[in-house]
């Protein structure tokens, strides 16, 4: 082995103890940061609502934490709220002794006085719950910000969790969350109609492909009003197609974590036939090709027997020995969910069929539920730096 290999060992060493550390550090930041605001939420929260404190008073503390220390950032009254809204979200996680909703007076000022000053691991575990069911280390992961994004757009406990988890294992920035929640990923992932528990050959690898996919994609970066098509009816899949390609970024971000491009219009040649896919993806976690059809109408059963048809070929052709067999994919503007699920057990190769919807197509309800522009010129320091 030569010096510059031993040095491009060396340096690849370090490279990863040293990022391994930075991960680790901001971690402890982010839980300490966490365990801080939900004190201070808790602190607010028994004060502010038990009458304790008068009108206007975090309006007034806000106003002299910032003559007292200047430069400090993130202590506005509005995200004095959040933190106060933080904690009572997920009260339910306070597993302290003491009643600190009886405690009043001196004893409340000194119980919560404590909990603010003595922000160490001893004092988060009174936090945690006692149940292995809450994902505490990815609740404690993600930043502030998302947190209150998720706050602020869902209500339903199991629905928060799912986004915390997403946003703890796909690394989601604070668009990315805003994204998949105007998605409504909670109610759309693993509803994808499919063959896979009939087709593929595994059963895990069943489940793991039906929860990769969803039955409906939010593809709001196709405006096409902008490429100058007022009629939807002349909308065709060349048109999305390239729209894909020159987003293909988020394309991705979209349809899931662990996706490869690999390119569109693939050229397929076998027997003579020369035929395209219109986009092809591997996917690291299902080890497969998928393959992607556009079409921009309502699905209809003859798309399934052009996917089959591709899939073999894939998968005769393409594949390499060590994967899985090729999945693919119909992405339509419009389906008959039963009727889909009725046809396509008949098929030999595993596909599901999804739907889509472009900006066009968003509704009033749905672009609420994108992050507002304020919130991401808004966000707390620290978690501003983080993205």
């Amino acid at each position: 082995m030569s010096e510059i290999q031993n040095y491009d060992e060396a340096v690849q060493t370090i490279k990863t103890a040293i990022l391994q550390s930075q991960y680790n550090a901001s971690k402890i930041v982010n839980e300490k940061q966490l365990m801080l605001y939900f004190g201070i939420g808790k602190y607010i929260s028994l004060n502010s609502r038990n009458g304790f404190w008068g009108k206007g008073a975090i309006d007034a503390i806000s106003e002299r934490l910032d003559k007292e220390l200047p430069g400090l950032r993130g202590f506005s009254a509005r995200n004095l709220r959040y933190m106060r809204t933080f904690y009572e979200e997920w009260k339910k996680l306070d597993n302290s002794p003491v009643n600190y909703e009886n405690n009043v007076g001196s004893n409340l000022a000194h119980t919560c006085a404590k909990l603010l000053n003595e922000c160490n691991d001893e004092i988060w575990n009174t936090l945690v719950p006692k149940t292995q069911e809450f994902p505490m280390e990815e609740f404690l992961s993600i930043g502030f910000s998302h947190h209150r994004l998720i706050l602020s757009k869902t209500k339903d406990e199991d629905e928060r969790i799912f986004y915390i988890k997403r946003c703890a294992t796909e690394r989601f920035s604070y668009e990315a969350l805003g994204r998949s929640i105007a998605s409504d990923d909670y109610h759309h992932q693993g509803r994808l109609p499919n063959n896979f528990y009939e087709t593929l050959p595994a059963a895990d690898q069943a489940f793991r492909a039906v929860n990769t996919f969803k039955d409906e994609y939010l593809l709001d970066y196709i405006n096409v009003e902008e490429l100058g098509i007022r009629d939807r009816e002349d909308i065709d899949e060349k048109v999305v197609e390239n729209a894909i390609i020159h987003n293909v970024k988020m394309f991705i971000l979209t349809f899931g974590k662990d996706f490869t491009f690999v390119r569109n219009q693939y050229h397929l040649d076998a027997f003579g036939e020369d035929q395209y896919i219109d986009l092809l993806f591997f996917n690291r976690e299902l080890n497969c090709l998928v393959a992607v059809e556009l079409k921009t109408g309502k699905f209809k059963t003859s798309y399934l027997g052009q996917l089959s048809g591709y899939l073999s070929v894939l998968d005769k052709f393409e594949k390499k020995p060590h994967e899985n067999p090729a999945i693919g994919i119909i992405l339509c503007k419009d389906m008959n969910k039963a009727f889909v699920d009725f046809v396509i057990r008949d098929y030999s190769k595993p596909m599901g069929v999804a739907t889509y919807k472009t900006s066009k197509d968003m509704s009033d309800e749905l672009k609420k539920a994108l992050p507002d522009i304020d919130d991401l010129k808004k966000l707390l320091g620290t978690d501003e730096e983080r993205g």
